[in-house]
């Protein structure tokens, strides 16, 4: 699979336009040697634009200079990133159909356009001859849901070159008779009038607060599969924490939802990703405390790293199955058809996030009190649910729910320092108890949970001022 950024703009002009002169525009020093292709491409998606609808194009093209398979995903800033292999025209790659399995599911991929488009492709080249972009073109026939339509259009692709030469394109382009295109792409041109569709079924209304976080849970999981199914550290962790989110939700706002049953389906996901971001987090902090530390401690180093690197391969390989089973796109389903419905009930999210709060509050208090490590890992998960309550909310509340989710987060954090040092001990215990050297590691990890346990007060002070809470007080 070759995969590469594509950065380009689009335009829409009038069927008797002429490229305007570009030398001299951004570095630009020749405009020739234009190339004549013949482009006939069909394009894959499921009978409701699952693919379309989630920004991602899947296509099987012949002439030109990439031909074969291509799939076209969101990327950084105004890049996309195109997938590109090859395979039997009628078949979709296993490559590609890895990548979409997430939007697609148990959807079957059928042909939904065929577009054959004649262009004329001319490079922008500076002085050294370097291609800066590509100007292409198109004249462009389109067949989608038994019509056919036609028009044309210029892209400009950028290759060697920066911004700043699309925009100088882009200046000339426009004074020219060019305007910016109506539309992403040519497929969705060609399929406008089912994607309006599918758009006029969704509520024009205000959207429920609860609702729309939950959504936003359920749209973060679906971004972060592909890479989390890489292994990338961010997006293993980042897709947890929208697990944890959306479960938390449903749990602290369960009358807003019919009884579902997937709250231990989601516990199930997030300890599959736990099983790989755990043991990273736990690596990470083990081996930074033996920074600077004599050629000594240098086995235990070893014994640490082998240990959790293990657990962190076993719990990829684990993950990837959970990612590919049926299990997990049956729960996506699920999700779907959940956050996708109408709120059994429609009151103010505040007031259940001010119960949750309050909860939280008696249990950290109890916990302090006890001493007992147990309860206080308790009482900072009732903590991550009443701040995922108060990001709820924070869109319509404004600056003080943001500044009491900050609060929380610091006083989170501080309780998952101390929690963090009670596992490390923990996992010492298991990978050395007849080691000296373990033995100081395991002192100096006792140290950090009394030194993070004493700092709880101080952020539990911050986490209850009454200027911090005042606004969910009276809301």
């Amino acid at each position: 699979m070759e995969i590469a950024t594509e950065t380009e703009r689009k335009y829409d002009v009038p069927h008797n336009f002429e490229l305007p002169d570009l030398v001299g525009a951004a570095g630009i020093a020749s405009v020739d040697g234009a190339e004549i292709h013949d482009l006939d491409a069909t394009y894959f998606d499921t009978d409701d634009l699952r693919l379309m609808k989630n920004r991602r194009t899947l296509r099987r093209r012949t002439g030109g200079n990439d031909a074969g398979w291509h799939l076209k995903t969101p990327g950084d800033g105004a890049g996309r990133t195109e997938h590109r292999v090859s395979g039997e025209p009628d078949s979709v790659p296993e490559e590609l159909r890895e990548l979409v399995r997430v939007i697609v599911r148990h959807r079957a991929l059928e042909p939904v356009a065929r577009l054959c488009t004649h262009r004329v492709e001319t490079p922008l080249r500076d002085e050294r001859g370097r291609t800066l972009a590509l100007v292409a073109q198109d004249q462009v026939r389109a067949e989608a849901d038994g019509e056919e339509i036609a028009w044309q259009e210029v892209e400009v692709e950028l290759v060697d070159g920066g911004t700043e030469v699309l925009d100088a394109v882009e200046e000339a382009l426009l004074a020219a008779g060019a305007s910016p295109a109506a539309g992403p792409s040519k497929v969705a041109r060609a399929l406008a009038g089912r994607l309006a569709a599918g758009e006029g079924k969704k509520s024009k209304g205000k959207v429920n607060p609860v609702f729309r976080y939950a959504r936003e849970q359920r749209d973060a999981i679906l971004g972060y599969d592909p890479a989390a199914r890489r292994g990338e550290e961010e997006a293993v962790h980042k897709m947890r924490v929208a697990t944890r989110r959306l479960r938390s939700t449903l749990k602290t706002y369960r009358k807003w939802f019919p009884e579902t049953g997937i709250g231990d389906e989601l516990r199930w996901l997030a300890q599959m990703l736990g099983a790989v971001r755990d043991p990273q987090v736990l690596e990470e902090k083990l081996l930074a405390g033996l920074t600077g530390a004599g050629p000594e401690f240098q086995p235990a180093a070893q014994r640490i790293r082998a240990s959790l690197e293990h657990r962190i391969a076993q719990g990829r390989e684990e993950l990837v199955e959970a990612l590919d089973s049926d299990r997990y796109l049956e729960l996506l389903d699920r999700i779907d058809e959940l956050v996708d419905g109408t709120p059994l009930r429609d009151t103010d999210p505040a007031a259940r996030a001010r119960k949750v709060l309050q909860r939280a509050d008696d249990e950290l208090d109890t916990a302090m009190e006890h001493g007992v490590d147990e309860e206080i890992h308790d009482s900072r998960k009732r903590f991550k649910q009443a701040r995922y309550a108060i990001e709820l909310v924070e869109p319509d509340a404004g600056k003080p729910a943001k500044n009491l989710v900050k609060a929380l987060t610091a006083l989170q954090d501080g309780l998952g320092a101390h929690q963090d040092s009670t596992v490390a001990r923990q996992v010492l215990r298991e990978l050395g108890s007849d080691s000296f050297h373990f033995g100081v590691l395991y002192g100096r990890q006792e140290q950090v949970g009394k030194e993070t346990l004493a700092a709880v007060p101080a952020l539990v002070r911050a986490s209850r001022r009454k200027k911090v809470r005042r606004w969910l007080v009276k809301t």
